[in-house]
């Protein structure tokens, strides 16, 4: 994989809307400033890219200027980061702008730069993939940078600032914490702490054991699904294969092969059928049977557990892919950062998760 340069004080990192468009809402500015007052203490200067701040039914009717700004953050060698906004829906749309864009994948292999964010973001991070340039399954602006909490989750913040090293490896832990998520988002919730739970379980092994190595592939389990079988929203186009397929985004099972797999699920929190409905849609298709290992996300506020830990025992009882389960990334909090591509290591025996190599460019 092309690995992108670790970030270092004085950068300028780029602000998109790939997916949603919140940022631009006077009830969110509160979020926005915190999330700006924070990169520059971090010694880094936001660029808020221009289509960035506009509503969800301008972005809708204009995935052409979605991909621009994306466009424009790579061709600015100046930009060293891209953090996305939030994550959303259709971000496959922007496919079309992109992957027939020659200045666009030139600029991707030659001049790589951090990409984040997690959630429909998932279909970004598979087009970049394909592209061969590293990212990253990691923090947001709108859900990380912007935590109305004094500061950053800290499991978090931990993880945020490992764009600013090059570790020759680390080790992703359990946290030992986690947090439900906020009955609202309100500026009178500035400064007041999210509702935090010990954690009981940690990691949990559901299937196999020893260890396996392998490069990290996934992120949302349904965004995963849907650009295998699609989906509309009040008539519209959510996902649609055709325009996943026409440039071969998905992997082929002997790429798969290589891989461990990492999903987990989204915001809707789908009901148990739901989740036993996407993986069975992923062992139909021979890729858990065919990857080194899989390891599964914390459901958001533990909503179905237990259900969900039943539907993967059930669905992996005929297979020897090892599965750990209760990772923290995605839509859960606290949420770590996984490197797209990069040498990994499940150790089952030993609950163990670890980043095998440096994920920078040295």
């Amino acid at each position: 994989m092309i690995k992108p340069k670790k970030l270092n004080k004085g950068d300028k990192v780029a602000i998109v809307s790939l997916s949603r468009g919140l940022l631009g809402y006077d009830f969110i500015k509160h979020e926005l400033d915190i999330a700006l007052k924070r990169l520059i203490e971090y010694g880094l200067v936001p660029v808020i890219m221009p289509h960035a701040l506009e509503t969800n039914e301008f972005l809708f009717e204009h995935p052409e200027a979605r991909a621009q700004d994306l466009k424009d953050a790579f061709a600015d060698d100046s930009i060293k980061a891209i953090i996305c906004a939030i994550g959303g829906f259709d971000t496959f749309r922007t496919y079309e702008y992109l992957m027939n864009d020659e200045e666009f994948i030139y600029n991707v292999k030659n001049h790589p730069k951090i990409f984040t964010g997690f959630s429909d973001t998932t279909m970004n991070h598979l087009m970049f993939y394909r592209l061969g340039m590293q990212s990253f399954y990691g923090p947001c602006v709108i859900v990380d940078l912007a935590e109305l909490d004094h500061e950053m989750l800290p499991y978090t913040k931990e993880h945020f600032e490992k764009f600013f090293k090059n570790e020759k490896s680390y080790e992703i832990k359990s946290s030992d914490v986690w947090y439900r998520d906020r009955e609202n988002y309100k500026i009178e919730q500035i400064g007041t702490s999210r509702i935090v739970e010990p954690e009981k379980r940690g990691f949990e092994v559901l299937n196999g054991s020893g260890k396996v190595s392998g490069v990290l592939y996934g992120g949302c389990l349904d965004s995963i699904y849907n650009a295998f079988v699609g989906s509309r929203f009040e008539g519209k186009f959510l996902y649609e294969p055709e325009t996943v397929n026409r440039f071969n985004i998905m992997p082929t099972l002997d790429e798969w092969k290589e891989m461990i797999l990492f999903v987990e699920t989204s915001e809707l929190k789908p009901t148990p059928e739901e989740f036993r409905t996407y993986l069975l849609e992923l062992k139909n298709r021979k890729i858990l049977s065919t990857v080194k290992g899989v390891f599964i996300g914390k459901p958001a506020d533990e909503v179905y557990y237990e259900e969900y830990k039943a539907v993967i025992k059930e669905v992996f009882v005929d297979l020897d892919t090892p599965v750990l389960y209760n990772v923290n990334f995605g839509h859960s909090l606290p949420r770590c950062l996984i490197p797209y591509g990069a040498m990994a290591t499940l150790d089952l025996d030993n609950k163990k998760i670890t980043i095998d190599e440096p994920i920078f460019e040295k």
